[in-house]
């Protein structure tokens, strides 16, 4: 097979797939060429209907939590929290991920959770909702509903996480895609927990850990 394809100039690979029944129709590409046109690429119409505004939003899945543009800052206590997560190397090479619920109001981190060597589950955000309302209600439930915002994380955004959430008497709230700064209140969290503590003191992890703050942490 191989001389036969240096013969005719294809590829074995395109032998092995014609005598297999596997090509796929050139037909159009095929017509172009005996009308004496140059073939269409797929990705160039692509990307030329995408800089133009041609194509269709894609679809990524269900999305029913409202999506927060406005102001993150709230007049009182237990109107909104916001929620971010981060991630850290630690000396002796281990990765920590956590996340963490801040009220917008008074800035407390109200609950916390992180794991090592892992990433932050469904599950996890879930056991930090359920402990943000214990702490702050005392009960597992909200009296009245408060909007959780976070960005579009798939623990987030998880169908599970957002059941959970309603379940709590929190609203689900998402930043627009590519807008950080629609969750400023974490990010500046974040940024500052980096770049003052994390990035000085180092952490050294001896063994897998899942731990949540404790009450007051600010």
């Amino acid at each position: 097979m191989k001389r036969v394809a240096e013969a005719l100039g294809v590829s074995r690979s395109n032998m092995a797939e014609r005598a297999q029944g596997k090509t796929p129709s050139r037909g159009p590409y095929r017509e172009r060429a005996t009308q004496g046109l140059p073939p269409a690429n797929r990705k160039r119409v692509h990307r030329i209907m995408q800089q133009h505004a041609m194509l269709l939003q894609r679809h990524t899945g269900r999305r029913e939590g409202r999506v927060h543009d406005g102001k993150v800052m709230v007049i009182r206590s237990n109107l909104r929290w916001c929620s971010d997560g981060l991630e850290f190397n630690c000396w002796n090479g281990d990765v920590v991920r956590m996340a963490c619920i801040i009220d917008a109001f008074d800035r407390e981190i109200i609950a916390w959770t992180a794991v090592c060597g892992a990433g932050i589950s469904g599950s996890d955000i879930r056991d930090m909702m359920l402990e943000a309302v214990e702490k702050r209600f005392g009960a597992v439930r909200a009296p009245h509903p408060v909007e959780h915002l976070s960005d579009n994380g798939s623990p987030y955004t998880a169908k599970e996480t957002k059941d959970f959430a309603a379940a709590l008497n929190l609203v689900p709230c998402f930043t627009p895609v590519k807008s950080p700064e629609s969750n400023g209140m974490a990010e500046a969290f974040v940024k500052t927990l980096k770049r003052d503590y994390v990035s000085y003191a180092g952490i050294w992890v001896t063994r897998p850990i899942r731990r949540r703050c404790e009450p007051g942490f600010r």
